[in-house]
């Protein structure tokens, strides 16, 4: 495959998992994580086809469709080399009654997604009873995408005499409780960023630009220009805000972009990715649906149009550039007036970031705009990625900093191209006992004005 040496983690995990250890290892993106679990996966499911083992032997699991995709082609590369080894992916959006007749021939590696995998362990069709090896890739991404239950379920029915290891950029309490469930007590942990005092790639220039609300759309604008002739990547918080960008710059300012969001189906997903690989020149707009494990070469800049929900996605999302020994790559983050506290979380989690300053002049987008605006179903999809974007605002966690209750929301409606703030529901993601909180919102979202007392959430 045209490696010559192994990375850190590779060395550090791969003489304890080939020895058949449990193995917890965190280490940054790009750093060859896939190699380190494939390599001990493809070694002892061929030992155990030599002693005439059948059926299913090892199981990977990854939080979404796009990295399982990744992982089972790097796999397929790796077992050419073993003719009698099978292997299956199996995730949501394809036709499940063929996996189904696939993985009852006893696949030995299945690489899967969460979801799926839990559906098909419910047949009497799928059999892995003798399963040897479960792999749990981006482990922490798994449980904030909702399927903890899911492996809960998956970890309870598969065999406990097993192999079990766990890998991820980050680590979160919900993967600490897993660890302590799912693997034996001599599991070994190896983190080969404890000793760093970055939590980022060395070749990652990043940085952060502090831009009032309703002019974030023409400072979008003027970067994607700048940056025409480059590889980008630009995440927003929401599907429909990707959707209505996409709309506007592909269609109304004649770009050369493209998107990738949840919604859509997994056909166009997987065709969107393999084009955006290929390319030496496009932007990719999309959720943190792409902010994940994907391997994609030579992506230049990463563009966070919306803000992380934390410092770990932060993490996550600019490992799509710079990967690799002695690669390269530029992030910048777009920071509201109100966000700006954002940067000193990051620097707490040696996350250090340049002060870019705005420029002096912007393309006049107005006529555009006006254009757009008389399609109703553009006017519409405006309105739908406002409510998203405000609705985004509710799973964030550091609530000082990303505070719904003080945004100016006529500000948040022109930068989608609206003149006034739409009449939509934000009043989402507030628990029983925040119900007066609720009411109070409702109040300050019609009114928009929010009393200094009320910030503090």
């Amino acid at each position: 495959m045209g490696f010559k040496a192994m990375t850190d983690i590779q060395a550090e995990v791969l003489p304890k998992a080939l020895d058949g250890n449990d193995v917890v290892a965190t280490a940054k993106t790009g750093s060859g994580k896939t190699l380190a679990f494939l390599i001990p996966v493809v070694e002892l499911v061929s030992s155990l086809i030599k002693e005439h083992q059948k059926g299913t032997l090892a199981i990977i699991v990854s939080p979404t469709r796009e990295l399982a995709i990744q992982t089972f082609t790097v796999l397929q590369e790796i077992i050419t080399h073993h003719e009698l080894m099978t292997s299956l992916l199996v995730i949501g959006g394809e036709n499940r009654k063929q996996q189904s007749c696939e993985l009852s021939k006893g696949i030995h590696i299945v690489v899967a997604t969460p979801g799926r995998l839990y559906d098909h362990m419910r047949t009497k069709e799928f059999d892995y009873s003798s399963v040897k090896c479960l792999v749990l890739d981006e482990a922490d991404k798994i449980f904030q995408f909702g399927f903890e239950e899911d492996i809960k379920q998956i970890v309870n029915r598969l065999p406990k005499n097993r192999q079990t290891m766990l890998f991820s950029a980050t680590q979160s309490a919900a993967t600490d409780n897993l660890i302590k469930t799912a693997m034996s007590d001599d599991v070994h942990l190896i983190n080969t960023n404890e000793d760093d005092d970055r939590a980022t790639v060395e070749g990652l220039k990043q940085g952060y630009v502090i831009c009032e609300t309703e002019y974030r759309l023409h400072w979008l604008h003027k970067l994607l220009k700048k940056t025409q002739n480059s590889k980008v990547m630009v995440f927003f918080s929401s599907c429909k805000s990707v959707i209505f960008h996409y709309e506007f710059f592909h269609k109304y300012c004649d770009m050369s972009v493209m998107c990738i969001h949840g919604k859509m189906n997994q056909s166009d997903r997987t065709d969107t990715i393999n084009k955006f690989y290929n390319a030496q020149k496009m932007a990719l707009f999309c959720t943190d649906l792409a902010a994940r494990g994907l391997d994609i070469p030579e992506v230049n800049w990463i563009i966070q149009f919306d803000p992380p929900s934390d410092t770990n996605e932060y993490i996550h999302r600019v490992g799509r550039t710079a990967r690799g020994l002695g690669a390269e790559g530029q992030a910048v983050l777009l920071l509201r007036p109100e966000e700006r506290e954002f940067v000193n979380y990051l620097r707490d989690a040696k996350i250090y970031l340049d002060k870019y300053e705005l420029w002096n002049k912007y393309s006049d987008l107005q006529s555009k705009i006006d254009i757009a605006m008389k399609d109703p179903e553009f006017h519409n999809l405006a309105i739908e990625a406002f409510e998203g974007y405000t609705r985004a605002f509710e799973v964030k966690k550091l609530k000082h900093v990303f505070n719904l209750l003080n945004m100016d929301l006529n500000s948040v409606a022109k930068s989608f191209g609206l003149k006034e703030k739409p009449d939509v529901d934000i009043r989402v993601g507030f628990s029983k006992k925040h119900r007066p909180r609720k009411r109070m919102a409702a109040i300050l979202a019609k009114n928009n004005t929010a009393p200094m007392k009320l910030l503090k959430t």
